[in-house]
């Protein structure tokens, strides 16, 4: 009676797919409201509203381009176009009164594309790192701690006192001269220690972790640095540092890659070309945005820096202006995936390599199903070669010169991080837009609907490796 009682309970992935297959038919029905208001009010005029904003795009694209791409009147020119033209399709749809049709029908699609997103996005046992029961809390954790880097969060947040009230051990990077991170890791671990932490920037970290993998010992990050991109993607808490220090008594354990150029740990990215060109010059501190402007039109012209060859899992990829090769690769389906990796642990490396000449380029990067200018791809090992013998990278950040051929390559499941338990955790990746596929999870057949009786599901604590 009981077995009957739990067989006529709704299934847990019955009921994902039936909220799938509303979401997907309320996708369609939005997408068909956007329609059916601009059929309805706009007319004939409908058709006007779609080419001049489609007009608009492209017109927007290029000025983009051009105001990347040159310099002088042209550039600022080329800028009060990328302004002008959004706002004079304001304008022509308020002088046509269609302006709240554009706003309703823009709304309804916007709508629809949330919904389908949705409905796309994969089950969070795709996208979520699995967890390993964290070892007995160290007996000798120590602490790196950067008090200049964050603007001061190690002083701000009180880091120091914090960790050494859990019994860490803290080192300050506050004397004069520069301080060989490494080393003062391969010592601490050389003394006893059975966790490295830092509370530094990314490079910081990467230093130390490779240090942490080397002897096979935890790894914790504290949020303490400007951007905390590594951090970020282990879903840790970015606006209380001290939270982090919470994974000494309450953590558990994630395995996650590390990617290595020609010998030199990185934990987010290497970048080549372009980004690297400019972090190289001098003024760059002092003055980004200047600097980047002053040098971008040479770069996009082929007129300053390497002429670059990318060789990634059997391609090539010649004369890119910028390569970015990441420890995992990085959501490339919305603007906020740029910055973001759903996963460390997928033992590849993403590869991301822009090529755009000219404004029919960044044109044709509107082609979302195959943009000619951008090419993002995995593998295991990227190859950076040029015509000349040596070129600057971007290493986590931090500007480096490096022989040519450099060899980037990926270490699978290198570095056990110890993270607090209870932690914000990692958004869900966005979803690809598949219009067949929501058709189908619209529409599902009765067989697709059946579901086979559920199954073991191993937990993480059936699957844990040996972290003794």
């Amino acid at each position: 009676m009981a077995q009957a009682a739990a067989d006529s309970e709704p299934h847990p992935g019955r009921i994902r797919t039936r909220a799938r297959a509303w979401l997907a038919r309320l996708s369609f029905l939005l997408a068909a409201g956007a329609v059916t208001i601009l059929a309805t009010f706009g007319g004939l005029a409908s058709l006007a509203m779609l080419a001049v904003g489609l007009a608009s795009a492209v017109i927007s694209v290029a000025a983009a381009f051009w105001f990347l791409a040159d310099r002088g009147v042209r550039r600022w020119m080329a800028f009060g176009l990328l302004v002008a033209s959004p706002l004079a399709v304001i304008v022509a749809f308020a002088f046509a009164r269609l302006l709240w049709v554009a706003v309703a029908s823009g709304a309804a699609w916007l709508l629809a594309g949330v919904s389908a997103r949705a409905a796309l996005a994969p089950d969070p046992a795709e996208w979520r790192m699995p967890e390993y029961p964290a070892a007995p809390p160290p007996a000798r954790p120590f602490f790196i701690m950067n008090p200049r880097s964050g603007g001061g969060k190690v002083a701000k947040f009180s880091l120091k006192r914090a960790a050494e009230e859990l019994g860490a051990t803290v080192f300050l990077m506050d004397g004069p001269g520069t301080v060989d991170v490494a080393e003062v890791a391969r010592q601490a671990v050389a003394d006893g220690a059975d966790l490295l932490g830092v509370a530094g920037g990314d490079g910081t970290q990467a230093l130390v972790a490779d240090v942490a993998a080397e002897h096979g010992i935890p790894f914790v990050v504290v949020t303490a640095g400007t951007r905390n991109h590594f951090a970020l993607d282990l879903g840790l808490d970015r606006d209380n540092p001290a939270a982090c220090l919470s994974a000494l008594d309450d953590g558990v354990e994630v395995r996650v890659d590390l990617g290595s150029v020609d010998g030199r740990t990185f934990v987010n990215n290497a970048s080549f070309g372009a980004y690297a060109e400019v972090v190289q010059t001098p003024a760059y501190r002092n003055d980004k945005v200047g600097s980047t402007l002053d040098l971008l039109p040479d770069l996009i012209r082929g007129q300053r820096g390497a002429t670059l060859t990318a060789r990634a899992g059997g391609v090539v990829i010649r004369a890119p202006q910028a390569v970015l090769v990441a420890n995992n690769p990085y959501g490339t389906n919305d603007v906020a995936g740029l910055n973001r990796r759903a996963r460390l642990d997928r033992g590849e490396l993403g590869v991301i390599a822009i090529k755009v000449g000219s404004a029919r380029q960044a044109i044709a990067l509107l082609r979302r199903s195959r943009p000619t200018g951008l090419m993002s791809l995995t593998a295991p090992a990227v190859t950076i070669d040029a015509d000349s013998p040596v070129i600057p990278a971007g290493i986590d950040g931090e500007a480096v010169i490096m022989p040519t051929p450099v060899h980037c390559s990926i270490r699978p499941g290198a570095l056990r991080v110890r993270v607090p338990r209870n932690r914000p955790g990692v958004r869900p990746p966005a979803a690809p837009m598949d219009w067949a596929r929501l058709r189908r999870l619209a529409l599902p057949s009765r067989s697709r609907d059946q579901l086979p009786p559920a199954t073991h599901v191993p937990t993480p604590s059936d699957t844990a490796p040996n972290l003794k």
